[in-house]
Formats: C-alpha cells, structure tokens, sequence
C-alpha cells in the first residue's frame, strides 16, 4: 500500500534545513497559495512560480510546488484568471497546487543555494560573506544524583549540547548538597513524604544552540530519575553559529581574469556573461552571491575578494566596484536554478528517512526571461 508524506511534515523536515528565521524580514516566504493540510503525491521544485510552470505542475498532478522565488512578493490590488500573477494563482488553486517558498532563508542556510554555488564553482576553504544571524546560545545547568550524573552528561551531549568549536559534548560539574522535602502526592526517588531529605548531588552544565534547545531539555527530563528535575536555561551574550549571505573561498591558483570568466562560463552552463575589471588581473580569491548581489560589493572588497559572483549588478554600482579595485561577473540571476537539484536531493533523502512513496520532480520548465543575441 502507498504511503504519502502530509504537506505539513514535508516543509517541517524541509525547514530543518532552511528555517524561516534566517530569512530577511520582510520577504515573502511559506504558504502563497492553497494549503498544506493534505497529502503530497508529487512534489516540484522550482526557481520561480510562472505560468509555464504552473502548467506543468497540473500536466504532471502535482500537489504542492517547492519555489525559491516568492509567487506573490508584493501585494496584488486584484485577482484576474486571465491576466498577471492571477493567471498563475488561478491555475494552482483550480488543481488544488498549493505553493511554498523559501527564499533568502534557503540564500542563507547551511548547504543552501551560495553553497551549492561555491560547490559548482569548486572552490575551496570557502566562508560566510557577509553574516546575517548568530544562533542564540544557551547554558543549561540541570541537578542530578552523583549515582545518574554521568548518565545525565550522556544525554545531554548526545542530545547536541555541549559543542564548542571542534569540541563536543563540553560541561562543567561542581558537588553539593540539595535538599527538599516531600509533599504528599508525590514519590520521590529519594526520601520519604513529610521527611526533609538531603542528597549528594552535581550541577551540570553545558551550552545549548537555540535550535536543539527544547529537544535538549526534553531528552533531560526522560532521562533524569527525579519526579521533578530541577534545571534552567539561561540566555547567553555569547555568539553562536553564524550564517549569512554569499560565501568566499579560493582557487587552486591565481588565473586571469578573463580566463576565469570562460571557467565560470562553462561551469555555471552560461550562455554569456558581464565582466567588470582588467582582463590582464589575476585572481584567486572568490566571493559569489546568488541574486542581487550589488550591496556586497564592500564585503568582497573588506574580506579580501579579487572577483565577485553575482547578478543584476547595476551601472554606477559597476563603476565603484573599479574603483575599489574589484573584479565582478555578473553572471545573472539565473544561476540560482542551481537550486532545483539540490532540493530535489535533500527532500529525496527525506522522503526515504520517512518511508513514503512521494515522488519529488525537478521543473523542466525555464523561467530566464533573459537570453543573448550574438
């Protein structure tokens, strides 16, 4: 018999990978169209959500479209089915195609679109360009029994606490002495009711990224021998894990730039691109940013790029990018496609870890409104 993943469980696993807090506020993500309280059959994954693509959605029976690009971005004064975006709407919600998008939080993430990029590119040794979100951190500090307080450490470092730059499953322990008194109704693992109680215990403690942190606790709490645990989790100054826009890294060695620009050509499968800066330069440090990349023309130049990868670069932006001595490529804003397979490979991994039959499809259609005349 099939088994088909629910919509909502799909984009919870798939928001493990991007979550909606790494996206800038106000762009548009999630649910644009239709809803994800069903089954999905057939997922797509898409640049963008054009008509085109809407038609190939329905061709093939699609439940719900996976788009990196929002489908409604700025709000819509109306809705026609036979003009604009409301074409586009109309189709999804007449064959009940819901739409989900994950933008500059999927730009963002770790193994995202500027990874994949950088992967495609072959560079090496590569780094956040410009980071946008530290991970908030926590300290955990729980008490337990001497007789359960390794137990307890376990737990918490397989759990995902205690990691520290290379180091994993970090805590601190000091012994003491606790003490309480059993009401009635309760049964404790120690002592008797109305008796006070003293016990040889430790406090533990580690520190905990805000995405584990209930899971942490939860794991804790199932573990721990006390009907009542004591613990806290305190907010911490200290920076977590960063993320952010565009990544820079290194070639294997220096080249021209105008050679470089025929690599990146052919590696990104273009028909053309625009280069920016002498030919003659040689280059090796490279920064790349999907999309819109013209405010990150300071950070390339700050963290010491010789070349940018972007798209949509603009004219008087073109020229204080020569001055200050940086070489760009703008490669287009198509290259973000480079998306489709690599959540086509994320969400299969997915659907195997939860033995469903979904099917995941890559659009075939082609949504570059650009193409070059020679």
């Amino acid at each position: 018999m099939e088994k088909w993943i629910s919509g909502e469980r799909l984009i919870q696993r798939f928001e493990e990978w991007a979550p909606k807090k790494l996206a800038y506020e106000k762009d548009k993500i999630g649910v644009l169209v239709g809803s994800l309280h069903k089954k999905v059959k057939r997922v797509m994954v898409t640049l963008d959500v054009l008509e085109n693509v809407a038609d190939e959605a329905a061709e093939k029976h699609v439940d719900l479209i996976i788009a990196h690009h929002p489908l409604i971005f700025h709000p819509l004064n109306y809705v026609r089915s036979d003009e604009g975006q409301g074409k586009i709407v109309t189709k999804c919600v007449k064959h009940d195609i819901a739409v989900y998008a994950a933008h500059t939080n999927l730009d963002i993430a770790e193994g995202g679109v500027n990874d994949m990029l950088a992967a495609q590119l072959g560079l090496t040794d590569t780094e956040i360009l410009q980071p946008t979100y530290h991970e908030p951190l926590y300290q955990i500090t729980v008490y337990a029994p001497e007789s359960h307080a390794e137990a307890i450490r376990q737990v918490l470092g397989d759990a995902g606490a205690g990691e520290i730059g290379c180091y994993s499953s970090c805590s601190f322990s000091v012994k003491g002495t606790g003490t309480f008194l059993p009401q009635s109704g309760a049964q404790p693992f120690l002592g008797k009711i109305g008796q006070a109680e003293k016990a040889e215990e430790e406090r533990i403690e580690a520190i905990a990224p805000d995405h584990l942190l209930q899971s942490i606790i939860s794991k804790m709490i199932k573990a721990h021998p006390y009907e009542e645990p004591v613990y806290q989790a305190i907010p911490l100054k200290n920076e977590g894990k960063a993320y952010g826009l565009g990544r820079i890294g290194k070639l294997p060695e220096a080249l021209p730039f105008e050679t470089y620009c025929q690599i990146v050509k052919k590696q990104l499968g273009l028909e053309g691109l625009r280069a920016i800066g002498p030919a003659d330069a040689k280059v090796r440090t490279i920064a790349i940013s999907g999309g819109d990349g013209n405010s990150l023309i300071p950070y390339a130049k700050y963290r010491g790029a010789d070349v940018l990868i972007t798209g949509d670069i603009y004219y008087h932006t073109a020229h204080d990018a020569l001055l200050c001595g940086l070489n760009v490529i703008d490669a287009g804003h198509y290259i973000e496609s480079v998306m489709k397979q690599g959540v086509h490979d994320y969400l299969t991994k997915v659907i195997a870890e939860e033995k469903c039959d979904t099917e995941v499809l890559v659009s075939e259609s082609v949504t570059n409104p650009f193409h070059f005349v020679v």
